[in-house]
C-alpha cells in the first residue's frame, strides 16, 4: 500500500487520543474514514474536526468492540456502505492498574474483552473485506507493555502481549497464502492521552496518583506524533512499530539483558513508586 488517498480506513476507538489522531491524519492524506467508539460525545467531535479538514466521506458509529454480535453487524454495514475496505485499525484500548492478587476478576474480563477480544473481532470481522480489496492492511495496537512486562501491570501486559502474537501470526499467515493484505503491530509507548486517567484499579491502588505519574513523567510523546509514525509504519508495511524513544529504549534494553531485564525493572519500579 503506497498510498492512503481513497482508501476505506476503519479506526476504532476513535474518539480521542491516538485514535482521534490518527483520524485527523488520515483524512488530511485524502482517506474514506470509518470511526468508531464507545465514548459518543467524544467521538461527534473526532467527526467535527476530521470533517473540518475536508474529508471526502466519514461514517461514526458507537460501538463496543468487546460486543461480537455489534462487531459483527458493524463490518457488515461499513463494508456495504463503502463498497469495500482497505484498512482496519484495531486501536480501542483500556488499562487496569493493580497487583495480580489485587484484581477483581470482573476487571481482568472487562480487559480481555475489549484489549484482546476487540482486537479479534476487528481483525476476524474485516479480514474477508481485506483480502477481496486486493490492497488491505491491519493495523492491531499492542503496546510497550506487549515487548516487556511491569509490575503492577499483569492484566494489561496479558492483553497486550495476546495482541502481539495474534498480529505476528495472522502477517505469517498472510504472507504464507498469498493474500495481499499487509498486518502491522504498534507498540506505543508513553503517549500524552487519557488512557491512565479513564483506567480500572484494584482497591489497594492509588489511581488519582498513577495517572499523575503516567501524565507528568511518562507521557511524553503527542497523539499527532504517534499518529504519524504508525501511519508510515502501514505506508512501509512494517511487521513492527515502536512508537516513542522510551518503546525503543526499553525494547532494545530488554533484548541486552534477556530475562534478567525483570530484576531490574522490579528494583527500579520500587524505587518510582
Amino acid at each position: 500500500m503506497r498510498t492512503l488517498d481513497s482508501k476505506v480506513v476503519v479506526v476504532t476507538g476513535a474518539g480521542s487520543g491516538i485514535g482521534r489522531a490518527l483520524a485527523l491524519d488520515l483524512a488530511g492524506r485524502g482517506s474514506l474514514l470509518a470511526l468508531s467508539d464507545v465514548d459518543e460525545a467524544g467521538l461527534a467531535e473526532t467527526v467535527a474536526q476530521v470533517r473540518a479538514l475536508g474529508v471526502a466521506e466519514v461514517r461514526s458509529d458507537r460501538l463496543d468492540v468487546s460486543d461480537r454480535e455489534a462487531f459483527a453487524a458493524y463490518a457488515a454495514a461499513v463494508a456495504e456502505h463503502f463498497g469495500r475496505v482497505n484498512v482496519v485499525i484495531n486501536n480501542a484500548g483500556v488499562a487496569l492498574a493493580g497487583n495480580l492478587a489485587d484484581l477483581d476478576y470482573d476487571d481482568m474480563e472487562w480487559i480481555v474483552g475489549i484489549n484482546f477480544w476487540g482486537v479479534v473481532h476487528g481483525t476476524k470481522e474485516f479480514l474477508p473485506h481485506l483480502i477481496a480489496s486486493g490492497d488491505g492492511h491491519v493495523v492491531n495496537l499492542s503496546s510497550l507493555f506487549g515487548l516487556v512486562s511491569m509490575p503492577g501491570q499483569s492484566a494489561y501486559n496479558a492483553t497486550k502481549y495476546a495482541v502481539r502474537g495474534l498480529t505476528e501470526a495472522l502477517r505469517e499467515e498472510m504472507l504464507a497464502a498469498g493474500h495481499p493484505v499487509g498486518v502491522t503491530a504498534v507498540h506505543p509507548g508513553g503517549i500524552k492521552t487519557a488512557i491512565a486517567r479513564n483506567a480500572r484499579s484494584a482497591l489497594a491502588e492509588d489511581q488519582e496518583s498513577n495517572a499523575k505519574l503516567f501524565d507528568e513523567k511518562l507521557a511524553k510523546m503527542t497523539p499527532e506524533k504517534a499518529a504519524s509514525v504508525i501511519v508510515k509504519g502501514i505506508l512501509g508495511n512494517k511487521a513492527r512499530v515502536l512508537v516513542g524513544w522510551d518503546a525503543h529504549a526499553l525494547h532494545h534494553g530488554a533484548k541486552l539483558l534477556g530475562s534478567r531485564y525483570q530484576d531490574v525493572v522490579a528494583r527500579a519500579s520500587k524505587r518510582v513508586l
